[in-house]
């Protein structure tokens, strides 16, 4: 799986869970202090976040790391 297709399934998973919490793309950025319109770009797999916002994002989730990424392939 190259690196497009994991940001991709990445950014879907992020989703899933925001929704699931029930929060907006702009009230979840908040709480993990990112930008919206960045924030945007990693649900739809467009950014390569750092593993500080991913642990960020996962807080403001209500969720831990593995959970996002559990099965996640190695890029190639």
């Amino acid at each position: 799986m190259d690196e497009g297709a994991i940001l991709l399934e990445l950014g879907k998973r992020i989703r899933t869970q925001r929704k699931s919490i029930g929060l907006t793309q702009e009230a979840l950025a908040l709480a993990a202090n990112v930008d919206r319109s960045y924030y945007g770009a990693v649900e739809r797999g467009e950014r390569n976040v750092t593993f500080t916002v991913l642990c960020r994002l996962c807080v403001a989730l209500r969720c831990d790391l593995a959970q996002l990424t559990r099965e996640l392939p190695a890029a190639n």
